[in-house]
């Protein structure tokens, strides 16, 4: 079987993966946030008798621009100015999920799925515009035309606008439309001011965190360290004697402390007496599961991802290269911590959430709170950074588990930024075993991938089953369909291998995946399976050009002789770089990857003193199709490069008696402002249909810098984080 990971967070409809069935989260409804009497062709788009413009968000936006990207897409065709729109995040209903398969945003796949729907939804309402506009004036529809807001007729040179065609609009539901010629672009294309810069910048702009309701309390929760752990007994006397101290009970998760005040549920947290009781991985350390991985590599079968050739025919002849690479678990550390407002009274809920996944987070309050999911409100709100973390909404079951405790009041959960660093899903560690052989004119005539991870989707069906199937699905009905789920992915997981299959022209080819779960919770972070298999293939295929004596750049084109958008970013960054030509003490390293179906290559450029480098530079090309707004891109990724050089080159995530060591930035840091190199990026001219862009430019950093480092010290450096000496 094989799913791209696209496929399979549309299919799922959850970042956590767990069910590939095509069933609906939710019944028939009324579109959320509705005005009476405005003109509503489709559950993105109103526009009221006064004129106002109101474009239902269907997706989440976390920095990465999504709000100026899909709005300018329904603008352009509706015919009205971007700014001028006002943008709400949308309800939970089957219509925002048309986009996609699930209101989830993630994947980098926000533009793509949207690209055609909001085009159709704009166009659709300015073409029925068109018609009340002809109809009132009594002439064609060929005589009216549009400028941004109004509907012009050109015999009489009379104007009429949107909110004065709103009501009589709505007859005409089924008139025909045309989507505009790229040439006829007002806005997309653009590179225009980002419509949430003026909310960011003087908070204005909503997260999670600023939520204030009356008479609003705040809890924390008592976890346990260790994974797997359960409770035991706890012992909450002294601490209900603490001011502001509302309550003090168990959850699902641990022991919640309800307070007026953050500070004083915090502090309230540390006077209780808990006792947990180990779990199974008890014993569990980073070194034990190290020594797994190396024996499941050395002693084990997989599944055969892909293949062609043979591999193993091949690689008995001539000599073969062998290397073993690692990557070690990370975190996500969005700057705003998890946290989640929620009241619960009788059979009503509603909830505000940063969340990356409302409908999910819908389903998930139903699960634990028994209410109907039609009863529950999900309020979406600007997220603090995600990079996949807020698609689980393990948060979102504890704040409604707490509220249900105190029926009638709000109440914010707030997690510290220990609480998220302890109790993450995070990248999987994983080891690889890569093999391959040169044929006597330079060129790579074998390769085998030999892949040891977790599985992020395996066994996850039996858990979300009851959460995202129909609520007509009774529990144990819900439970065998979890299992069945889980045993699509009995051999091999689709989002830990991608990244793995290169376009390289290679005629005997394997990939082989060991699925090895040593239980510590996983989960997919900024470009998942390519941030540690692009790691891995693209500094292999630099060992294997240095083994042909070759130049990297043009070994890496002379096996690229049928994948032009593959070539053209390495040209771009190669010319844009300066290749081959470092300033004096700078060594350059590169890479190119195709993640999510956009194209990325990356030179970076080190210097290095001792066993200390520095990240100079970094220049990226990209090729993501047809570009809505190329400053947005840009920003997509430097933030990327950002991201993926903390990965690898700060500390990793280590465990030790089934729990993470490491507690907050101090120990667990990420990549600081002064560190940050050089970024520029190039935008290669597509007129494809767009494409990611949120984590394309992730992939290709780590090899790219872990090339340069060799190209400096001759030092291969095959695991992650890349340290020298």
């Amino acid at each position: 079987m094989s799913v791209s990971r696209r496929g399979f967070i549309i299919g799922t409809a959850t970042v956590g993966g767990g069910l590939w069935l095509g069933l609906s989260l939710r019944g028939d409804a009324p579109y959320p946030n509705a005005r009476e009497g405005s003109f509503q062709p489709n559950a993105f788009l109103q526009i009221t008798p006064s004129g106002e413009v109101i474009f239902q968000l269907p997706k989440s936006e976390m920095g990465q621009g999504i709000q100026t990207s899909l709005t300018t897409l329904l603008a352009e065709e509706l015919d009205y100015e971007p700014a001028d729109i006002i943008i709400e995040y949308a309800g939970v209903h089957k219509d925002f999920a048309a986009a996609g398969g699930s209101q989830l945003t993630g994947g980098s796949a926000s533009i793509a799925v949207s690209w055609n729907p909001l085009r159709e939804a704009g166009a659709a309402a300015r073409a029925m515009l068109i018609a009340a506009a002809a109809g009132r004036w009594g002439v064609g529809v060929e005589s009216c035309s549009t400028e941004p807001g109004v509907v012009l007729n050109s015999i009489s040179g009379e104007k009429l606008g949107y909110g004065a065609l709103a009501e009589e609009a709505k007859d005409f539901q089924h008139t025909a439309f045309e989507l505009k010629e790229k040439s006829a672009y007002r806005w997309l294309g653009k590179s225009t001011p980002r419509l949430d810069r003026v909310a960011k910048s003087t908070g204005e702009a909503r997260y999670g965190m600023d939520v204030q309701l009356p008479g609003m309390k705040t809890s924390v929760v008592i976890r346990p360290r260790q994974f797997g752990a359960t409770l035991g007994s706890f012992n909450a006397d002294t601490a209900l004697k603490a001011n502001g101290v509302e309550a003090i009970f168990a959850i699902h998760s641990g022991v919640a402390v309800v307070a007026d005040t953050y500070w004083r549920a915090r502090k309230a947290a540390r006077l209780v007496d808990i006792t947990w009781l180990d779990g199974p991985l008890a014993n569990l350390d980073s070194e034990a599961i190290l020594a797994l991985q190396k024996t499941a590599l050395k002693n084990e079968s997989g599944h055969i991802a892909m293949e062609r050739g043979d591999v193993a025919l091949q690689q008995t002849r001539g000599e073969r290269l062998e290397s073993i690479y690692s990557a070690p678990y990370t975190h996500h550390s969005p700057m705003e911590p998890q946290n989640a407002t929620a009241i619960v009274n009788g059979d009503n809920c509603e909830i505000w959430a940063p969340t990356q996944a409302p409908d999910i987070s819908q389903a998930v309050a139903a699960h634990y709170t028994g209410i109907t999911r039609s009863n529950i409100v999900v309020h979406a709100l600007t997220l603090g950074g995600a990079f996949g973390r807020r698609g689980y909404v393990d948060f979102i079951g504890e704040v409604v588990a707490i509220a249900q405790q105190i029926p009638g009041t709000a109440v914010k959960l707030v997690w510290s930024r220990e609480d998220d660093m302890q109790h993450d899903f995070y990248r999987p560690a994983t080891m690889h075993g890569m093999t391959a052989t040169l044929a006597e004119n330079g060129k790579i005539d074998s390769w085998q991938h030999r892949l040891v991870s977790p599985s992020i989707v395996k066994g996850l069906g039996v858990s979300l089953a009851s959460t995202i199937l129909p609520e007509w699905v009774p529990t144990e009905m819900a439970r065998a369909i979890g299992r069945k789920s889980g045993e699509l992915f009995a051999g091999a997981d689709p989002t830990t291998a991608e990244g793995a299959k290169v376009a390289y022209d290679i005629p005997n080819f394997a990939v082989e995946q060991i699925l090895q779960d040593s239980g510590v919770p996983i989960g997919f972070w900024r470009s998942v399976g390519f941030s540690h298999n692009c790691f891995v293939a693209e500094s292999f295929v630099d060992e294997l050009a240095h083994a042909a004596d070759q130049d990297p750049l043009k070994f890496r084109l002379a096996h690229l002789e049928n994948a032009p958008r593959y070539q053209a970013v390495l040209k771009l960054a190669a010319e844009k770089s300066g290749w081959g030509n470092p300033r004096k003490g700078h060594f350059q390293g590169i890479a190119v990857v195709e993640p999510f179906d956009s194209f990325c290559a990356a030179v970076v450029e080190v210097s290095v003193v001792g066993n200390e480098y520095t990240v100079e530079r970094v220049v990226n090309a990209v090729d993501c199709g047809f570009v809505l707004n190329p400053d947005i891109v840009a920003a997509q990724v430097e933030s990327a490069v950002i991201y993926g050089l903390g990965a690898a080159m700060k500390p990793p995530i280590t465990i030790s008696g089934g729990a993470v060591q490491q507690s907050n930035f101090h120990d667990a840091p990420v990549l600081r402002m002064n560190e940050s190199p050089v970024i520029e990026t190039y935008i290669v001219q597509s007129d494809e249909d767009p494409t990611g862009i949120g984590e394309i430019g992730l992939p290709a950093v780590a090899p790219a810098l872990a090339n340069a480092l060799f190209a400096a010290t001759s030092k291969r450096l095959r695991k992650l984080p890349l340290v020298l000496g």
